[in-house]
């Protein structure tokens, strides 16, 4: 009788265990179809909406294989906490046009209490890309996946693949945790951003590997309160806030860390970007710190004066860079001017500190000092700094 009870209660105990705690919603059962050339678009709406009505939390379920949709919104309030599993491949229809012709392609819109698990998706950006350098007229492009106006969110797992232009974004968001996700975008994809932030607060990005043709993570105007660790970046143009004074009402960015990451080839390491144009934006309470630059462009960089198309303003930036801290940055800087802070004349930089960098220009066997370069930059260093600190 003992052991009867013992199996009893083991086995009660692994049933218990395999009863999902939220009802399950298969896109499947919904009538999506894995086939990789049905238009699944409608089925996945409806494995939505009703897992947004559901009174208890809930699941909507992607199973293995490649399912086709448009551009497709996943719109809130929910009425209770909701996942979205995806153990298969999202992928954009052939034709470019379908997807690029709309601002996104997977949308979620006022979603609380959201969480993302796993997957693939794959945006097919390369046609859209050969468009843009065609000079032909385009469509402005689809971002991947977007978070707007969503609170309480994790994004986790996700691989990200070939976005027409930005990757993922987050905007007017908060509470928002991204962890180990994967992008992959070719170096010369044009705009595929891997990760961008705009006015959104308390986000955090860590454990992810991004390799893009754009900034692996920017952040724009209204960033507050962010932490972005164990990234590896690269190819890509690195970690950017801005570009800043789009325009001269704006919303500052302040309070953001930095660390514990690696950038390999890049065009940059870390940057801060603005126009030189008026306005009464801000970037304050900065920290860069334990960073490695391998054979990096510019791996500390604040530019004031920004201009990538050589179509610029010929003023001076209105933004107000303050409080920069950049500790314990080490490795390689493929152009000599390792350290450039390029500040703006109305508004100088202040408040800029270094402390305990070595960053050495290129090949060592070409003997030639990495060089530090300051312009309207106010500030001090402590520790060693190399390359000599001109602060």
């Amino acid at each position: 009788m003992a052991n009867f009870k013992t199996i009893f209660f083991f086995s009660t105990s692994i049933l218990l265990l395999l009863i999902p705690s939220c009802l399950a919603y298969n896109v499947v059962s919904f009538g999506a179809r894995g086939d990789g050339r049905t238009d699944s678009t409608a089925p996945f709406l409806r494995a939505w909406m009703s897992a947004c009505s559901s009174a208890g939390p809930a699941n909507v379920y992607v199973p293995r294989g490649a399912y086709v949709i448009r551009p497709v919104t996943f719109t809130g309030p929910c009425r209770s906490r909701i996942e979205f599993r995806i153990d298969g491949t999202i992928v954009a229809p052939t034709d470019y046009n379908v997807i690029g012709g709309s601002s996104f392609w997977i949308l979620f819109y006022k979603v609380s209490r959201l969480s993302v698990y796993g997957g693939t998706i794959d945006a097919k950006g390369h046609s859209f890309w050969s468009c843009r350098r065609s000079g032909h007229s385009c469509p402005p492009g689809a971002r991947s996946i977007t978070f707007l106006w969503c609170n309480n969110v994790l994004l986790s797992g996700l691989k990200s693949l070939n976005s027409q232009i930005m990757n993922m974004a987050i905007d007017y968001s908060s509470h928002v945790r991204v962890e180990k996700v994967r992008i992959r975008a070719p170096s010369g994809s044009p705009n595929t951003d891997g990760i961008h932030v705009e006015n959104s607060r308390d986000v955090t990005i860590t454990d992810s590997n991004i390799q893009t043709g754009d900034d692996c993570i920017s952040l724009g105007p209204g960033s507050m309160n962010m932490l972005i660790q164990k990234i590896g970046c690269g190819p890509g143009h690195g970690i950017s806030i801005g570009s800043l004074a789009n325009g001269y009402n704006e919303a500052g960015v302040q309070n953001i860390t930095v660390a514990n990451s690696v950038f390999t080839k890049t065009q940059n390491g870390v940057r801060i970007k603005s126009w030189a144009r008026p306005s009464d934006g801000y970037a304050k309470n900065l920290m860069f710190r334990n960073l490695v630059m391998r054979n990096v462009g510019y791996p500390i960089l604040i530019d004031q004066n920004y201009c990538p198309d050589n179509s610029c303003p010929h003023e001076s930036s209105g933004v107000k860079v303050s409080q920069v801290t950049y500790k314990n940055i080490k490795g390689t800087s493929s152009t000599q001017q390792a350290i450039k802070l390029d500040c703006s004349k109305t508004n100088p930089c202040s408040g800029i500190t270094l402390q305990d960098i070595k960053l050495t220009f290129g090949d060592y066997r070409l003997k030639r000092p990495a060089l530090t370069y300051c312009r309207n930059a106010q500030g001090t260093h402590r520790g060693t700094v190399i390359p000599r600190s001109c602060l």
